[in-house]
């Protein structure tokens, strides 16, 4: 090797290792920079011609584990989707408050119930009568401030999905722009590998807001797709969520996959070629924080909110509603004959009847006065099963809807006299009708009965009327309050009838409503996440109360545990990460010491190539 061989080789040395100095300082001064993948220099071996050959520094690589990072990104949503469900339930544990404490559904209903006992003992005074609907209004504003509690988690997620739609656009537009200055970029490019810093911060924001799946292409970019498949970014393209909201919203305010039908924020996805699609009819997100919103808003608080509503609903229609047994028809064919009287929307016929298997069946023929509300939806298998009639249509009209609507079951409708309808089976001997009954609102404080409406919807008689716009029941338990009239005669408490009138020391009706709460067994709808749609769950007024809470509570327990636990997750993801991406500083003090010595070794070559070619330049003249 030459003399100008040697110094050209310690001259590209020379280079290399400042380059290598350059790439371990940056390192160095972003140690602590959030995003910051270490770098190494990208060196290769360059022929000299001859003998030897040098070293050239191409540019870096950036240190990181891609299917350690792909992983981190999935657990970064599902622990965004975690948290954001174990916040919320911990905080709709708050609105229900600690079992047996104050200012709970629990100790109010408790309340009331011991209010109504004392009554019993002593009916006819007016200390215990005052006690008891001041107990009755305190149920009820618990129910209300339950409601406003369960409807301003639903507000303050919805506003928490306007967020998180602002912020996921922003890391969407980021990578997309960040993919066009990186286009004809070389990926050992230091400005490259700057850019795809930026560009995988952006992504790893993206995760926590939308489950995401990213996949790189040939020209240093990367394609950003849901789970689902819907793609957020291509190229220098970029798809962008929409989110309109109407602000706060209340136990009616739900989600239709018809815009003009829903009560909340619609939230679409517009593609990059135009196309827009509903996220949540398209079940577009499967995980991050908007999906945990989406599933909160729509399904968990709305449950919550039905438990209340059915817990008002049912308390209301079990101290004022009274159900009339049928009267036995000899047949053939044999059935009942059921009056019609007095049967306002929402109440309902019940009937039982067994088909040609032996199978036992429950059926709710429920006055619908609306048709649009037409027909009653059932889920599959649903025990007892609903079947709206409009009975403001009068009785040939019913007749003829029930024979419609349930003619196939092998069962006969007919309107022998008056409001009377008589339920038979058609005569083939493959249906037989077991009872009939019908269940009505009493309506006046003195009817003659224990029955009383103690709580009115805002006033209003509770009948559980459905029409288009859904069921009364739904918000109940915000709106209900106790009888405007009974708070003016507190007497009617114990009072039952004023001709004759009640004896004094009489307790049939106190004993009545307080049976009625505590040991009186009810029907409750599956939608309330309790019993299912061909076996509801059944109990008392308090045992329902108590599955609920119970419910709730193993809920959020449940929810914790597992926020818990993705937590552990990303954090031991982040670690492994970081043991390959992050800055290392022994690692990086090792490299400056060897770089160093590397630097010196080519220093000192050139410092002998120079000392020699002196020697040569004397040794001629």
């Amino acid at each position: 090797m030459g003399l100008s061989s040697a110094l050209s080789t310690a001259m590209s040395g020379l280079r290399s290792t400042q380059a290598a100095l350059s790439i371990i300082s940056s390192n160095v001064a972003n140690a602590n920079t959030p995003g910051y993948v270490a770098q190494n220099p990208n060196q290769i071996e360059v022929a000299s011609g001859g003998f030897g050959s040098t070293v050239m520094t191409t540019g870096v690589n950036r240190q990181l584990d891609l299917f350690v990072q792909n992983q981190l990104r999935t657990e970064t949503s599902g622990g965004a989707y975690a948290d954001q469900i174990a916040n919320i339930l911990k905080q709709l544990q708050s609105v229900y408050g600690t079992p047996g404490g104050s200012g709970t559904l629990e100790t109010s209903l408790n309340n009331f119930t011991t209010a109504l006992q004392s009554l019993s003992n002593n009916p006819s005074n007016q200390s215990a009568q005052s006690v008891a609907m001041s107990a009755a209004q305190g149920l009820a504003q618990q129910l209300n401030a339950t409601t406003k509690g369960i409807q301003t988690l639903r507000s303050n997620v919805e506003q928490d999905i306007g967020n998180s739609v602002t912020q996921a656009n922003a890391a969407i537009s980021q990578i997309a722009t960040l993919n066009t200055q990186l286009q004809g970029l070389n990926t050992s490019d230091p400005l490259s590998a700057t850019l795809q810093d930026q560009r995988d911060n952006a992504i790893n924001t993206l995760s926590k807001y939308v489950d995401i799946r990213v996949v790189s292409d040939g020209s240093n970019g990367v394609s950003v797709f849901t789970n689902s498949g819907v793609q957020l970014v291509g190229a220098g393209l970029s798809s962008q969520f929409t989110f309109s909201s109407p602000g706060t919203l209340d136990a009616t305010s739900q989600y239709n996959s018809n815009p003009t039908k829903s009560g909340v924020g619609q939230l679409n996805i517009k593609l990059s070629n135009g196309v827009s699609l509903d996220v949540v009819s398209n079940n577009l997100l499967n995980s991050g924080q908007i999906a945990a919103d989406l599933k909160l808003r729509d399904q968990t608080l709305v449950q919550a909110q039905t438990q209340v509503d059915q817990l008002a609903a049912t308390m209301a229609s079990a101290l004022s509603d009274k159900t009339t047994a049928g009267t036995a028809v000899a047949g053939p064919p044999a059935g009942f004959d059921v009056s019609t009287t007095g049967l306002l929307a929402g109440h309902p016929i019940n009937q039982t009847y067994t088909d040609s298997s032996n199978v036992q069946r429950q059926v709710k023929i429920v006055n619908v006065n609306d048709p649009a509300a037409l027909p009653l939806q059932n889920a599959t298998n649903a025990n007892p099963s609903y079947v709206g009639v409009d009975f403001s249509l009068g009785m040939a009209s019913v007749v003829s809807q029930l024979n419609s609507a349930l003619g196939s079951a092998h069962l006969q409708f007919s309107n022998p006299s008056g409001t009377t309808l008589r339920i038979t089976d058609d005569g083939t001997s493959q249906a037989t009708v077991k009872s009939a009954s019908a269940t009505t609102t009493v309506q006046t404080l003195a009817s003659g009965s224990a029955q009383l409406p103690v709580f009115t919807d805002g006033g209003a008689l509770y009948t559980g009327a459905i029409t288009a716009s859904g069921s009364q029941m739904t918000g109940l338990a915000g709106r209900l309050n106790v009888n405007p009239a009974l708070l003016n005669d507190p007497t009617k408490l114990s009072t039952y009838s004023t001709s004759p009138q009640t004896a004094a020391g009489d307790s049939t009706r106190p004993d009545f409503l307080f049976a009625q709460l505590t040991s009186a067994t009810f029907t409750y709808s599956p939608k309330t996440g309790l019993g299912s749609a061909a076996q509801p769950f059944q109990g008392t007024v308090s045992g329902y109360l108590q599955q609920v809470v119970s419910q709730q509570g193993s809920a959020s327990t449940l929810a914790t545990q597992l926020s818990q636990g993705q937590s552990v997750v990303v954090s031991t993801l982040k670690e492994k990460f970081n043991s390959t991406a992050g800055v290392n500083m022994d690692s990086e003090m090792s490299n400056l010491i060897q770089v160093q010595n590397t630097y010196s070794a080519n220093a000192h070559i050139m410092s002998v190539v120079q000392s020699m070619m002196q020697s040569l330049l004397q040794a001629y003249q």
